[in-house]
């Protein structure tokens, strides 16, 4: 049984491009904060792979500083003691800075039913509602895929003439839209390598020029003094590469293809599952992702079931500590627990056939279809 990976919002596998990068960053001896000719040699990989990545980013790249992943990211972006907004759609890496700040997750940046930013905060506008040292705005949703207007949201926040910090997270539009740093209206933007097909353990935080960051990690004063730490070169050199592809992949087209090809997906699923909501479908959404909930039909029983089918895809919901809850990104678009807790992730990749879509939704509709004949 040939297995079909539709789970690239978790992690796409490792281009071509960047495994080539990297087995050639392995070969480096260099440290890259020696002067001798291998140390430059090292230094000069990692400036080219910074080079790769700000032009995929559309920054320069001395705003780029190499981190560990986007959850360091967010880290060295929000200063100790500072207070943040964000909305409940947010990752994780953001949401625990605001809860840390013992805020109720009700109060935070209000989302419609598409999870989509309505411009209000517990329901005021930005003038009355926002007071905090920086303010989240997620470029796209990992789980719904659902895509921010962020620059919109910025000139808003920017007309309170308050001294409000911007924290874009584009995990997920990197690689897959034409995000573009100077258009995202951002201060700071976290981006992570393995989400378009570089390594594992490694991302950036891009600073807009002129902002100050206090390091997380002293020390030797890599990352123009903003990061310390042995540069972990491979991993920088498979970003680069892998920044590089998908900068071509994203000009060429290619996932307009993909969009296509979850049209059909979806087109297909609904023709039959009639009871099943499509998260999103009113918004503009990553080309890749769809997110589909049928009432009373658990998430992780259908990821399980598929998995065992051959497929790999995601739930809705997410599992800590050994407990599966509902998922916090549908509850804050205003689902009930029933909803949140039957949704999936289907999350297509640049080598996903027409021939894997419809062998999906066929296997699919079939486990659906003796769903509802227990239900019934």
């Amino acid at each position: 049984m040939k297995r079909v990976y539709l789970d690239h919002n978790a992690t796409a596998p490792l281009r071509p491009e960047a495994r080539q990068a990297m087995l050639a960053a392995m070969d480096l001896i260099g440290n890259p904060s020696s002067v001798h000719a291998e140390g430059r040699a090292a230094k000069g990989l990692v400036e080219q792979a910074r080079q790769q990545v700000a032009g995929l980013v559309g920054c320069a790249p001395a705003e780029i500083i190499f981190t560990s992943g986007a959850t360091e990211a967010a880290a060295l972006a929000i200063p100790d003691g500072a207070t943040l907004s964000s909305a409940g759609i947010e990752h994780d890496a953001v949401l625990s800075w605001v809860q840390k700040e013992g805020v109720d997750l009700s109060q935070l940046l209000d989302v419609d039913g598409n999870g989509v930013l309505t411009g209000q905060a517990n329901g005021q506008s930005f003038e009355d509602g926002i007071w905090d040292d920086v303010v989240a705005l997620q470029a796209a949703n990992s789980e719904t895929g659902v895509l921010q207007d962020t620059l919109k949201h910025a000139q808003a926040l920017w007309a309170l003439k308050r001294s409000v910090l911007i924290l874009v997270d584009a995990v997920q539009a990197l690689g897959k839209t034409d995000f573009s740093f100077a258009r995202s209206g951002a201060d700071f933007v976290m981006v992570s390598a393995h989400k378009l097909g570089g390594p594992k353990g490694i991302g950036a935080l891009i600073v807009k020029h002129g902002i100050d960051v206090k390091p997380r990690i002293p020390g030797g004063g890599q990352e123009m003094g903003r990061r310390s730490g042995t540069e972990n070169i491979i991993g920088i050199a498979g970003f680069g590469a892998a920044a590089a592809a998908a900068a071509h992949d994203v000009a060429s087209g290619r996932w307009e293809e993909i969009k296509e090809l979850r049209k059909i997906l979806e087109n297909t699923l609904a023709a039959s599952a009639k009871t099943t909501i499509f998260v999103g479908k009113d918004a503009d959404r990553l080309p890749n992702t769809s997110c589909f909930a049928t009432p009373g039909w658990k998430g992780e029983s259908q990821v399980i079931q598929m998995d065992l089918a051959g497929f790999a895809i995601s739930a809705g919901s997410a599992c800590s500590s050994g407990k599966v809850r509902a998922s916090k990104v549908l509850q804050a678009m205003g689902y009930d627990d029933e909803i949140a807790s039957s949704a999936i992730r289907v999350s297509l990749g640049l080598e996903t056939t027409a021939e894997d879509v419809q062998r999906f939704a066929e296997t699919w509709l079939a486990k659906e279809q003796k769903f509802r004949a227990r239900m019934a």
